[in-house]
């Protein structure tokens, strides 16, 4: 074999790989939105492991991509809240499960872009904990919501950023068979501008990784997201 027929195998072997990889093990992906602040910021690019939830169940704490019901086209990234039989209620930011208040202790006010936003930890009843925020002001017009029944191989995604997160507050459950991956380790991160969800697409995602190589913030970088 030529010396250009074999860097032609190996070029498509390696593709292959890294084909399968992204199909069946791990995946990339950007946060194009402040949805999951402060947990993710805009900027940040995440691996999700997709091959987890092929040998186990989905936990209470766990941040996953999935395809959106509303429109399987578009990834989203949420928290779950609630599973299978759960009853989830949320009464004045404070988020009830079977009946029983989630831990939730504020930490600090910061001022931002003329709100002022509550920074807060919220801790499940498996001991996960975690960051949330508010907005003092009170124009969310989800604040309160249920109480509901989560229906078998379902499950209720919130995100952190409470009053900026369109989640099962919104639109309803989150499908199993919509799981895409578990997201584990913020691999890079840089400051860029926020996205909409129709504006995500790969061209989109290459300018924001070359957005983000230029302003990069170091300290996220490797950060794990898991427990």
């Amino acid at each position: 074999m030529s010396k250009k027929g074999k860097w032609i195998t190996e070029l498509i072997v390696v593709v292959m790989v890294v084909l399968l990889i992204r199909a069946f093990v791990a995946q990339a992906y950007n946060i194009p939105s402040g949805s999951m602040k402060p947990t993710l910021l805009v900027g940040d690019f995440i691996l999700v492991n997709k091959l987890v939830y092929r040998f186990s169940e989905p936990q209470r704490g766990d941040i996953v991509v999935f395809k959106y019901p509303i429109d399987p086209r578009i990834d989203f990234i949420k928290r779950i809240i609630g599973l299978p039989g759960d009853v989830v209620e949320v009464r004045d930011n404070q988020v009830f499960i079977n009946g029983k208040p989630v831990g939730l202790v504020k930490l600090e006010e910061v001022e931002e872009d003329g709100f002022t936003k509550i920074l807060s930890q919220e801790t499940l009843p498996e001991g996960v904990s975690y960051r949330v925020q508010f907005y003092k002001e009170a124009f969310f017009s989800k604040k309160d919501f249920g109480p509901v029944v989560v229906p078998p191989e379902h499950y209720f995604v919130m995100g952190d950023n409470r009053d900026n997160s369109e989640d099962s507050r919104y639109w309803g459950f989150m499908p199993r068979e919509n799981l895409v991956g578990k997201a584990f380790v913020i691999y890079f991160s840089g400051d860029v501008p926020p996205l909409q969800g129709t504006e995500v697409s790969f061209l989109t995602g290459i300018k924001q990784l070359f957005l983000a190589l230029l302003n990069p913030r170091f300290e996220r970088i490797g950060k794990p997201i898991i427990w």
